[in-house]
């Protein structure tokens, strides 16, 4: 018999997680190579992005950013409780899970502008904007690699796949000590 589960990922946000996912590996996979496929993508992510700002304040209960956005103060404490393995279970973004969308969003959003920005007549051939354009996706890798990380860690701490939730939107329903 299976666990009792509780839709927590509404399907918005598992489109838009996996639209940018794949928006955003199209445009680095085609930079160089297919301009016209890479600046679609590059607007995809955009609008997604745009999307999800709308969304952060008139989505459902996990969908919106004063659901899950913390403060500093409370990222850093989830954090020392993760270092001393005390960390409690969130159903939706954990803080510092939560910093990473935030993060994420802020830098994808430069992005797409800097992008956006080299196809005018302004700003076309500027070094500073290429320039910035190319450390933002540097950042991004980064920052997915971390994210990536962190949700394997979290998925084997607390004994339930999130990167499935991510695509069917449950997750083990809330025990004793868990943030609803």
């Amino acid at each position: 018999m299976s666990e009792p589960t509780v839709r927590i990922w509404e399907p918005y946000v598992r489109v838009f997680h996996w639209g940018l996912v794949a928006s955003m590996v199209t445009a680095w996979a085609t930079g160089d190579e297919l301009q016209s496929v890479h600046e679609f993508a590059g607007y995809t992510a955009g609008a997604l992005i745009a999307s999800r700002l709308v969304m952060g304040f008139a989505g459902g209960r996990y969908t919106r950013f004063a659901q899950f956005v913390k403060s500093p103060r409370a990222v850093l404490a989830y954090a020392s409780a993760l270092r001393r393995g005390e960390e409690r279970r969130y159903l939706g973004h954990n803080p510092l899970g939560a910093a990473m969308v935030v993060a994420l969003l802020g830098l994808v959003s430069g992005i797409a502008f800097t992008g956006w920005l080299q196809t005018t007549d302004a700003y076309w051939g500027i070094e500073w904007v290429e320039d910035l354009h190319a450390a933002l996706v540097n950042i991004v890798i980064g920052c997915v690699v971390l994210h990536v990380g962190g949700v394997i860690m979290e998925s084997r701490r607390h004994k339930e796949n999130l990167a499935a939730a991510m695509i069917t939107g449950n997750k083990r329903a809330p025990e004793p000590g868990d943030i609803a």
